[in-house]
């Protein structure tokens, strides 16, 4: 399987918006990283490009937005934020809620700058420190160290199905279940309209293929001409016997 640049770039319409040369990056890596991690089918593809393409915003989302107002703080993180004065210091100030929201779990450690580091990042948002150290392991990529390779248009797919992979995904991506994709790498089924809808276009652009019908014969071919003799039917038996008769009368 692979994924032609001309194809990305109609599904991503903005996708070097963010990152210089990430179309051109992710349609050169594709056939290999398909080839790795077992993504043999269209349909296997089209679940993995509808859930990136879901995530990352087609490419304009790369890295988690975290520029937030106070009022917005209390509707994604309630328990976190249950009044206007707690969310307050935090509005406006993306690094000081990463770290505030993200430290002390998925192996961000606390009082560091880990949420701020391990926010979500890449093809897939990946987020938090164990998040990237599973990638690591999983692409060779020193990832820990180096967050920012995550949205290099060389590893961008790597990593991205490197973790639609790691996150279970792809026994339900084989059986058609997007529902089943949804839940694994997202924890939940946020989106899951726009993700039909783009498994729709992905399976559509994926599948497609020049419709091939048949050509009605050439006016200037006619048909062989039929022979003008037609074999005679074979005689009954009754025309056998008067036959047989005559000749018998001849004879005497």
């Amino acid at each position: 399987m692979k994924i032609d640049e001309s194809l990305l770039r109609r599904l991503w319409p903005r996708g070097d918006r963010r990152v210089a040369g990430l179309i051109a990056g992710t349609a050169a890596a594709s056939e290999s990283v398909f080839v790795r991690f077992g993504i043999t089918t269209p349909t296997l593809a089209a679940h993995v490009m509808a859930q990136l393409s879901h995530e990352c915003g087609a490419g304009q989302e790369v890295v988690e937005n975290l520029d937030y107002t106070a009022a917005r703080m209390m509707q994604v993180w309630p328990s976190r934020f249950p009044t206007l004065a707690s969310a307050a210091p935090y509005a406006h100030d993306p690094r000081a809620l990463a770290n505030k929201v993200y430290n002390g779990r998925m192996g961000n450690r606390a009082g560091s700058d880990d949420g701020w580091s391990y926010r979500g990042r890449g093809a897939a948002q990946t987020t938090g420190r164990e998040g990237y150290a599973r990638l690591a392991a999983l692409t060779g990529l020193d990832l820990v160290n180096h967050p920012e390779l995550l949205i290099d248009p060389r590893y961008f797919l790597l990593c991205g199905v490197a973790d639609f992979v790691a996150c279970g995904c792809l026994p339900f991506a084989q059986a058609d279940d997007i529902v089943g994709v949804t839940r694994r790498l997202n924890g939940g089924t946020i989106g899951l309209a726009e993700r039909k809808a783009w498994l729709a276009s992905w399976k559509a652009a994926l599948t497609e293929a020049p419709v091939v019908t048949a050509s009605p014969p050439s006016p200037c071919i006619e048909a062989p001409p039929q022979s003008q003799t037609q074999p005679s039917p074979p005689p009954s038996r009754w025309s056998q016997f008067v036959a047989v008769l005559r000749a018998a009368f001849r004879r005497s």
